[in-house]
Parts: C-alpha cells; structure tokens; sequence
C-alpha cells in the first residue's frame, strides 16, 4: 500500500496529513477489516442498552437541559432526526471546499475509533460524500465550542440525511438532487447517531490544522525574508552568531539563527562591502529576528502538539468504552484548541509586526542608505510609501484579531451548557491573522528585492539570489511608480503555496 495512502482509525492522523488529504479532490483512503469490527463490537453495546431497561443519556434521554426526559423505544429514530434539523441553523458564509474534505475525513476517522459507538453504516456514508467529492454546505459561524461544534456538524449530517445542499462538480445544489444522480441513499440515524454526529471538535480541529499548517509555512517564509532585507539595508551579520544563541538556549531562537546564516553562505558581494562600515548596531527588527521567529517557532511547535493529539481524539459524548461501559463526559469541549488558536494567532501576527518595522526601515533612507521608499526620483515616484502603509494597516488589524476569543464565555442551552470555548472563532481568527500576515510578508519581500535592485552590481549570496530571483520571476522591478496590488496577491500566493521553501530546497534550513 501506498505511502500516500491514509489508514483510517489505524494510522495516526496529524495536521499535515489532514491537510494533504483535505487538498485532493479523491483523498487516498482505507479502512482495514480490524477497524470495521471494532466499530461493530463498540455499536453492539449500545443495542445491548436498547434492549434493556436503562436509561442512558444519548441514548434514549433528550439532550442538554433536556437530558432528564425519557424517550419512547419507538420514538428513538425521530428524535436523532429531529436533533440534527434543529440544530442546522448555523449561519455565515460556507467554509470553504478543502476544509469540508478535512471535516469528513477526521469525522470519519474518529468515528472508526469505535468510542463513538455508530453503525458502519453511517461512517459508510460520510465515505461515499468523499469518494464522490459531494461537498456540504457548512456555515463558518454558529458554533461556541461546547457541547463541540453543534450547528456546523450539524449541516454536515443533514446532508449524509439527504437534505441540505451539497457542493458537487463546483455547482450548490439541492443534496437529495445529487444522491439520486450518484445512486446514494439517505440515511437514517439510529438511536444515539444523531448526537454523535453534531458532537465534537471537529469543525474547530479541521479548522485549527489549516491554521498551523499556514504558520508553519509563514515561519520559513519570515526567516527568509528577514535575511533578504538584511542584505537590502546592508546589515550585520553578528546577532547570528550561533554562540549568542546558544548562550540563551531557547530551541527556536537557535533554529532561526541557523537559518539565517544558513542562507549567506557563500559570496555575498553586498555583504562584503560594507563589513568595516563601522556600524555598531542594527535595530531590533534585524537584530533581534532569531529572539522573536524563534518564539513563534517554539510557539508552533506547542501548538502542533496539541492539534495532533486532538485529531486522533474522540470528542462526541456519550463514549461507549471497551468494556460496555456507556459514560458521560466532557471530551466536546473545546478549550484546548481555543487556547492554543488565540495563542497561535498572536505568535504569527507578531512575525507580520517586526515585518512591517524592516519594511519602514527599508523604505527610510535614514537606515537603509537608499533612496527613500527605495525608488529612483523619489518626490516624483513614491515608491513603496503606501505598500509600507498597507502593511501597517494589516498589523494593525491583526492587533484587533488576536484579542483571545478563549477568555469569553456565554452560557447556553437554559444555562446547562453554563461555560464553553469559543474554539471555533479562536481558529477562525488566526486564519485571518495567517492571511494579513503572508500579505506583509509579501510586501517585504518586494521592498527587499527593489532594495537589492538599487545596490547594484553588487550581489546576494547564492541562496538570496535564488530567492530575488523568484520573486522577480513574477513581479519585476519598479523603476517607476505602477501600482502593486496584483503583485502583492501574486507573491502572496507564492508563499501560501509553499514558494518560499520550494526555493530553498537546496539549502539546509530547519523547520521546526
């Protein structure tokens, strides 16, 4: 088998390779006969309540403040239907299509963890949505994190019940329409599987590994800039002195600083001309680059470990244990990824905030030595004046964004649900930070490369070189006033797609 191809509810699944997964139209996925017998001897216990006299909440009780209600034997498959449309009520524009397929996929895993205690049957369906590539329509906002991302999950299980609206073939269409075109057939949840469908993390989870997969991405790209535009404003090299680094013995730090250096190996004629400038000191933007990247790398690495172990979680509740056991629990709450997404969004939004400061100092001749706002006929040309202005705009925003959703609470459900998460906000958020950041840092790294541009003939290292190189492959020089906006979103997306250590490959950097 592949090494490409996923195990689910036997391999170990991590944000990586969620995300991967999540990016293909047919995921490759398997679902061994052990998996499927354990779901089996898990769902056995839960008929095996049916047909006694307990009564087990989940099971045959109401849900919430309504947990005390008895419901009838026969009344069981209308009350998992009626769980799932009233709770569909979410609102918001939809999430987007990768981000449905990494939904699938970690409820589909979790669910083959047999803890969940559903019928083969329905984790049968959740696959045939991903085999077919039949998207649901999910609203992004509606959920506070506890009891787990009900209104979102909830759109998806509608969708395996026929209705709701689906994405299929990139057209929005009426989901019953398109299960008759692909010969599927509705399902209808037994007792417990209504609940176990809206309940859990996932939405937050799916969510929070995009959001970790962008920042690591956005780390590689912030140590690599950093060094272009300390080329550009002819900076020292000496703050990156391993021995500073390991004096101090942060991890991070002393990754950073490896990669630093990393990247003027080799001839750097720029570098050369300037070392007995008699400069003493750069300001903290370069100087401290290692101390601040380093905090976010260590910060990510935090983060990563958190996400990782909540995607091989089970999240819903009820949990139907190994031994028979049915026990009520709190594993749908989702405080450890809120607070690790607010914590997330303020690491990253602080590589776009010493990014904006080398920009302003790219961009001041007083620092730099260039032209001001590094372009020829400064006062007729303005240069990178707004670029920078732009880039100070979205710090700003993103200083607005990293207020912690985590701390907030409301409580819910006639005050049963009397303090939850926000979980699914916290990540929402530090995508956005993700998103103004990699714009910041495109407009770094093209104020870096007009920099370098005016300090020909002399030249970067290699590794810069290739770097300039790339980056002017898609956005020439300014040697006149144009506007940058599609270059900005051109350089963006370059990074976003992983650009940056494409690049690199040949160099060694450290990633985490």
């Amino acid at each position: 088998m592949s090494d490409q191809v996923f195990r689910l509810g036997d391999d170990q699944l991590d944000s990586t390779t969620l995300v991967r997964l999540a990016k293909s139209a047919n995921p490759q996925l398997a679902v061994s006969q052990r998996v499927r017998d354990r779901v089996d001897t898990h769902r056995a216990h839960v008929e095996c309540v049916l047909r006694s006299s307990q009564q087990v909440y989940g099971i045959n009780t109401g849900f919430g403040f309504l947990s005390n209600v008895s419901i009838d034997k026969d009344k069981l498959q209308e009350l998992q239907v009626n769980l799932i449309r009233s709770h569909a009520c979410g609102v918001g524009e939809p999430i987007a299509d990768q981000l449905v397929r990494g939904l699938l996929i970690l409820r589909a895993h979790t669910f083959l963890l047999g803890h969940s205690a559903v019928r083969w049957e329905t984790i049968e369906s959740v696959l045939n949505l991903l085999k077919h590539d039949v998207l649901p329509i999910i609203p992004c906002q509606g959920s506070v994190g506890a009891s787990g991302d009900l209104a979102p999950l909830a759109h998806l299980a509608l969708v395996l019940m026929g209705e709701g609206q689906v994405r299929h073939n990139g057209v929005k269409q009426p989901t019953l329409k398109v299960f008759k075109l692909l010969g599927l057939k509705p399902l209808t949840p037994e007792a417990k599987e209504g609940l176990a469908l809206i309940n859990g993390t996932h939405f937050m989870s799916t969510i929070a590994a995009f959001a970790l997969e962008e920042a690591i991405i956005l780390s590689n790209a912030a140590d690599a800039v950093a060094a272009l535009s300390l080329d550009a404003v002819r900076g020292s090299l000496i703050a990156f002195d391993s021995q500073i680094h390991d004096i101090r013995g942060q991890h991070g730090q002393k990754i950073v600083a490896t990669n630093i250096r990393s990247l003027f190996d080799g001839t750097d004629t720029i570098l050369e001309s300037h070392r007995a400038c008699g400069k003493v000191q750069d300001p903290y933007s370069f100087r401290c680059v290692a101390q601040v990247h380093g905090a976010t790398r260590d910060t990510i690495a935090h983060v990563q470990k958190i996400v990782n172990i909540e995607l091989n979680a089970v999240t819903d509740n009820p949990l139907v244990l190994n031994d028979g056991r049915v026990i009520s629990g709190g594993n749908f709450h989702g405080q450890p990824i809120a607070l690790v997404m607010d914590f997330l969004a303020i690491a990253v939004a602080e590589l776009g905030s010493i990014s904006e400061r080398r920009i302003e100092k790219i961009t001041n001749p007083n620092l730099s030595g260039l032209p001001a706002f590094v372009t020829q006929n400064s006062g007729l040309n303005s240069g990178f004046m707004i670029p920078h202005v732009v880039a100070a705009s979205l710090v700003s925003e993103n200083k607005v964004l990293c207020h912690p959703a985590s701390v907030d609470s409301i409580p819910t459900s006639a005050d049963k649900e009397d303090h939850v998460s926000m979980g699914p906000i916290a990540a929402r958020k530090a995508r956005e930070v993700n998103r103004n950041v990699r714009r910041v840092l495109a407009i770094e790294f093209l104020a870096a490369c007009q920099g370098i541009d005016l300090l020909a003939p002399l030249t970067p290292s290699p590794a810069l070189k290739d770097l300039y190189d790339a980056v002017r492959a898609q956005a020439p020089s300014m040697e006149r006033d144009r506007s940058l906006a599609e270059d900005i979103e051109i350089i963006t997306n370059w990074i976003d797609c992983g650009g940056v250590t494409d690049c690199l490959s040949h160099v060694r950097q450290n990633v985490q």
